[in-house]
């Protein structure tokens, strides 16, 4: 029994440093030497735990409502299942409005927040399905993009995303993109982890870094995908 044990350790550890070698049950059978029944008590163990790890990371996943912002194209019109959160919001469902025409990167439709030159800018939010929990770390993706017209409100903002436990709070922010000077659509990968437990995500357009004033511009917003726990390494 222990030589079988040293056996098996010994071709683990000269198994491990072929990394592309893809091994079949017959690989395992010629090189640990295991009984067939041993193997397949090998393979429900695998099974197993392949199901338990995707049962704990779909219960875990967050999904927001609307991510694509379906609605009928209209300005001043918050998209379904969002609100607002900063005085003056009054966001477009695009295409359409405004003079703005990007085809939309996920659905029919998708979103336009602006900052202005009185230093008012938009945000809105919604209740998670479900909270944010402390210290796990969480990815989700956002496409994001600009539109060279937009009834003067032309100029390449950012995009500030926060988590907080009331309406429209800002506790922690957890996400601020570069400048969205792009007038076709690209995906940001987004990775944070909250400091507590967080029931509230808030979306808001700001300006640019490093500029002294405050100015008209626009980004557009599109194809939010669930909020996964983090596989890590």
């Amino acid at each position: 029994m222990c030589q079988i044990n040293k056996t098996f350790i010994l071709k683990r550890n000269y198994l491990t440093t072929l990394p592309n070698t893809k091994i079949t049950f017959s690989h395992y059978n010629q090189l640990f030497k295991f009984p067939y029944s041993q193997l397949m008590s090998l393979r429900s163990f695998n099974i197993f735990f392949v199901l338990v790890f995707t049962t704990i990371n779909s219960v875990a996943q967050i999904s927001l409502d609307n991510t694509s912002f379906e609605g009928t194209p209209q300005d001043a019109t918050l998209p379904q299942g969002w609100f607002a959160c900063e005085k003056g919001t009054t966001p477009d469902i695009l295409p359409g409005p405004w003079g703005v025409n990007l085809e939309s990167s996920d659905g029919d439709t998708y979103l336009g927040l602006i900052t202005r030159e009185d230093g008012s800018h938009e945000a809105i939010g919604q209740r998670l399905p479900s909270p944010l929990v402390k210290n796990l770390c969480y990815d989700f993706k956002i496409d994001l993009a600009r539109s060279k017209s937009y009834a003067g409100y032309n100029f390449p903002i950012k995009l500030r995303i926060y988590v907080g436990n009331k309406k429209g709070q800002k506790k922690q922010l957890i996400w601020s993109s570069p400048t969205i000077g792009h007038s076709d659509w690209e995906t940001y990968d987004i990775r944070f982890t909250p400091k507590k437990d967080f029931n509230y995500i808030v979306i808001e357009a700001y300006f640019a870094d490093g500029i002294l004033f405050k100015y008209n511009g626009n980004v557009l917003i599109d194809a939010i995908t669930p909020l996964i726990p983090c596989i890590r390494a």
